[in-house]
């Protein structure tokens, strides 16, 4: 496995195939968090919901490109994968938890495009942080 891995190409699929299962593992965990369905809203046209997710896929792969950029070996690549989501999970309850004038889960499926922005950038803009801190 480690001769095959030492390829180029294969590494590379290696790392993509890891990154996109865990996608769409965590966005199951995303979509378990949340109290609207996720695909169903976006399916309906809810912009807001679509930005929310949209910055949670673009989070994740920000945080999987640094531990595939600082990682030497799959296994390595994927535990730091796992603490970067967690960290980004976390986020996501301290925005709500810091904003107790209204509840950013009923915002987001009500369609507001505000909350559903600073979702997506909250997601984002942390995920840079985060991925700045793996030194695999």
């Amino acid at each position: 496995m480690d001769v095959l891995l030492q390829n180029e190409w294969i590494q590379t699929v290696a790392n993509y195939s890891v990154t996109i299962l865990m996608l769409v593992v965590f966005l199951a965990v995303f979509e378990t968090v949340t109290r609207y369905n996720n695909w169903e809203e976006i399916k309906r046209g809810n912009v807001a919901v679509a930005m929310a997710t949209g910055g949670k896929i673009v989070g994740t792969a920000n945080i999987f490109a640094a531990t595939i950029q600082h990682s030497d070996g799959l296994l390595v690549m994927l535990m730091w994968g796992i603490f970067g989501f967690a960290l980004l999970l976390f986020s996501y309850f301290i925005f709500e938890f810091l904003t107790p004038g209204f509840k950013v889960d009923e915002e987001i499926k009500n369609d507001n495009r505000a909350v559903g922005l600073l979702s997506l950038l909250l997601s984002v803009g942390l995920s840079f942080v985060i991925s700045a801190s793996i030194t695999a």
